[in-house]
């Protein structure tokens, strides 16, 4: 008996040390931790079950029967995040460059498919060099498998994944899918081709950090919603996220203590918005000013930074945050702010998390280079998202609610539950001076009297009492009470209820 004991845990030793010493050495001399030290720093101490620790893989092409390493080049399993449960795969780099075989991808799917029998999220740490070639078609197969469990997946449980490494070609289409995507600085890259096919197709020189890099992802391509500069960071940040997540779409955020008075007060946002309109401010302090403790957890911070997207909590709870940035482009949707919150709001409404829009909006950016790249189409998106959305809304309008980008940004028209504007806010069709020259163009002639049809129309129109009166906005409220209104709004909407009419899904415009 206890030979076979021994024997076990030699085995088990022989499997936790992945493709050897030295090349653990290789790994940590990049900065990397390996696919089991990732995974002890990501999950509650002690609390990780591995799967499949023992499998190898089964290709005898190209003398490959002479090494079957244990776990074929990923740690799968299951642990806890702050004590809810999430399911785990992390690539293992040292064994044959992480590369995907046929039960690399099985093991990835067993606990993807137990993780949607059980509700529970998806982490994916990355770190491959890709299909692994000697296996030829079955390791494209695998692929494939990942990739169709993704799908399925998708908007049932959080799916997360944090590219640590290399992820090139086909793998990238997994992480695609997947609701939220944490990169490496210097040490993660993603691309669909790297840079000496591109050489040779296209004849373009590029290094792989230009083409795929984490800055490129964060802030160019919008692939990935964050870079951070170590493994470390990124898996802390992994947690932080979960905290605020479902763990599935049939449950609720989870409800975190908090410290911070409901009904507090905030007198300097009462002064935040500039006497002059064309005057900018940072809404992320407005924004800061309303959360639990001013935390806000921001998701693409570097791409389309004319709109935030991220998370608070109010009164415990997790609530999804859109809003213009007046600092940047005035404000301007454009189609990459469009696309971007677009997708956050989908999020937010497939997990039953409410959704709080700040509203400064001028319009929608004009130009020929928007027009034909199909701003159409992408501003459709972000209106789409808003309408489609049953979750709890609760909109606040500060300054600027200008034209059709008025309705988009959750309006009463779109189902929202509760409009507020502040006193400073205008909801109009276009801002005075372009209206009164359109009104008035038989009189451009004459400044004085233009200036004058300017002052008429900003007494009439650049202000929310109009659309009040209409009972499009439900009230006009002090900037200073807005934590408060806002806490009270999500409370009394914690009950609702809101179907659309049967489908098997919308089409979206994409």
């Amino acid at each position: 008996m206890k030979d076979i004991l021994q024997e076990l845990e030699t085995r088990r030793d022989q499997a936790r040390l992945g493709g050897g010493e030295k090349r653990v050495d290789g790994q940590h001399a990049k900065g990397k931790l390996t696919a089991r030290e990732r995974l002890e720093l990501l999950l509650d101490p002690g609390s990780f079950e591995e799967f499949d620790m023992f499998v190898a893989h089964r290709c005898t092409d190209f003398g490959m029967q002479e090494s079957r390493p244990y776990g074929d080049g990923v740690v799968t399993g299951w642990g806890t995040i702050n004590g809810r449960m999430v399911y785990v795969f992390s690539q293992d780099f040292t064994v044959m460059g992480g590369s995907v075989s046929e039960t690399h991808g099985q093991k990835i799917c067993k606990i993807m498919d137990m993780a949607m029998q059980n509700g529970a999220p998806v982490i994916g740490l990355n770190d491959s060099g890709g299909a692994r070639i000697q296996e030829g078609v079955a390791s494209l197969a695998a692929y494939g498998e990942v990739f169709q469990r993704n799908i399925e997946a998708s908007g049932v449980i959080p799916q997360i994944s944090v590219i640590m490494g290399p992820c090139a070609g086909g793998a990238v289409y997994s992480p695609a899918m997947t609701d939220f995507i944490f990169m490496v600085k210097d040490s993660s890259y993603m691309f669909v081709t790297g840079p000496d096919v591109v050489k040779t197709v296209t004849n373009e020189v590029v290094t792989a950090e230009e083409l795929g890099g984490a800055k490129t992802h964060t802030s160019k391509s919008s692939v990935a919603d964050a870079a951070f500069e170590n493994d470390m960071e990124a898996l802390m940040e992994v947690r932080r996220l979960i905290d605020m997540l479902p763990l599935n779409n049939r449950e609720r955020p989870p409800h975190r203590p908090f410290f911070d008075d409901p009904d507090r007060v905030e007198t300097a946002l009462d002064t935040i918005v500039p006497e002059n309109p064309n005057q900018p401010y940072d809404m992320k302090e407005v924004v800061r000013s309303v959360a639990d403790e001013g935390d806000f957890n921001e998701m693409q911070a570097d791409f389309a930074k004319n709109i935030i997207t991220g998370f608070i909590r109010l009164e415990g709870q997790t609530v999804g945050v859109v809003a213009n940035q007046p600092m940047v482009l005035a404000g301007v949707l454009d189609i990459d702010s469009a696309r971007k919150a677009a997708r956050f709001v989908r999020f937010c409404d497939c997990f039953e998390i409410p959704i709080l829009t700040f509203v400064d909006v001028p319009g929608f950016l004009p130009g020929t280079k928007q027009e034909y790249d199909g701003i159409i189409k992408h501003g459709a998106k972000l209106l789409f998202a808003y309408g489609e959305a049953t979750v709890p809304k609760v909109t606040v309008i500060t300054r600027k609610a200008y034209g059709g980008a008025y309705v988009v940004m959750s309006s009463k028209h779109l189902r929202g539950d509760f409009n507020y504007a502040w006193p400073t806010s205008e909801v109009a069709v276009m801002g005075a001076k372009g209206a009164t020259e359109i009104l008035y163009r038989s009189e451009l002639g004459d400044p004085d009297k233009i200036a004058r049809r300017t002052k008429d129309y900003e007494d009439r129109f650049a202000n929310p009492f109009v659309a009040a009166e209409r009972g499009f906005i439900d009230e006009v409220i002090q900037p200073r009470s807005t934590r408060k209104r806002v806490c009270r709004a999500f409370a009394s909407l914690r009950t609702k209820t809101r179907g659309m009419p049967w489908k098997k899904h919308d089409n979206i415009p994409l």
